[in-house]
């Protein structure tokens, strides 16, 4: 980006050894704090990445995704995250399951920011009409049901049949069943795994991504909760797996972002997620330019 002629104003928090799942946002500083909602977490780990962009400091900032970590702050600070498939950027995780991504108010910057950091970019331009004409939606997975915040799960639903309807996609309710990634993707990412774990985690990411590839075969995209339920406060995300519906993802690979779904009764923002099939990265990109509105800049009332 810094090449394309954009001005790094400066590094931002993530969050501090030993925050479970990197949603916390606590850092040996603090608590890095939402804009929306101080005593709430912006997520993570590209916590102060999302809270930059939610204040109004910067309109784009750059994060990694491995577990959820731009789509989750995204959706908890209301901007847009996205992370491409996997693959089409450098990363340095060795395990691949983290990517390079990037978070903003306004999608018309996603393109700008593909096309300096996808080295195999190559947007569609014309006028003719996005090929995606249907998408699921699926408020668990088939596992998520136990972390399931019912409002967050109607705003997001809400969110998808808005979204839908501006890019004239058919939204089916395919009672999507996939495998839940939680010990594979903690097994791949630990360095301390047997042989055995391994071999174990590989036949599970085989199964989960073969589920996934079914459901693609009639449908052009996934819709979800962003996260099942909403922000955790500063005290850190106790038993709530807030990853649950976003680090399948990371193991499959598929490009995925988060767009702003609403608030909840008490102003929690609730983020949707759109998955498309692998390497439809830029498809995805010219439904957000087309169909998501830009976010509005937290309001100055609500910083602490």
């Amino acid at each position: 980006m810094i090449h394309a002629g954009a001005v790094a104003i400066g590094t931002t928090t993530v969050p501090g050894p030993g925050t479970r799942h990197q949603t916390w946002g606590h850092t040996d500083r603090g608590p890095t704090r939402n804009p929306w909602r101080p005593d709430l977490s912006p997520g993570g780990s590209s916590a102060g990445a999302a809270a930059a962009v939610a204040a109004g400091i910067v309109p784009l900032s750059c994060g990694s995704d491995g577990a959820g970590s731009v789509r989750i702050p995204a959706a908890w600070c209301h901007v847009i995250g996205f992370k491409p498939t996997t693959g089409r950027a450098p990363t340095s995780d060795p395990t691949g399951l983290a990517v390079p991504g990037v978070l903003v108010r306004d999608p018309t910057l996603l393109q700008h920011w593909a096309a300096t950091v996808l080295p195999d970019w190559s947007p569609q331009v014309g006028t003719s009409p996005s090929p995606l004409t249907t998408a699921a939606w699926s408020a668990t997975l088939g596992y998520a049901g136990p972390h399931l915040d019912p409002e967050v799960a109607g705003i997001a639903e809400r969110a998808a049949q808005a979204v839908c309807a501006r890019a004239g996609l058919t939204l089916s309710r395919p009672g999507v069943t996939l495998t839940d990634p939680e010990r594979a993707w903690t097994t791949l990412r630990s360095t301390s795994s047997s042989a055995a774990e391994l071999r174990h985690a590989q036949r599970s990411r085989r199964d989960h991504n073969t589920r996934l590839a079914a459901l693609f075969q009639s449908a052009d995209l996934l819709l979800t909760p962003t996260t099942p339920g909403r922000a955790h406060g500063h005290d850190g995300p106790g038993d709530h797996l807030s990853v649950a519906l976003t680090w399948g993802i990371n193991l499959s690979g598929h490009p995925a972002a988060s767009v702003p779904a609403g608030f909840t009764t008490d102003g929690c923002p609730v983020g949707l997620q759109i998955i498309a099939r692998p390497r439809a990265d830029e498809l995805l990109l010219r439904l957000l330019d087309a169909h998501i509105p830009a976010a509005p800049i937290a309001p100055p009332l609500s910083r602490p």
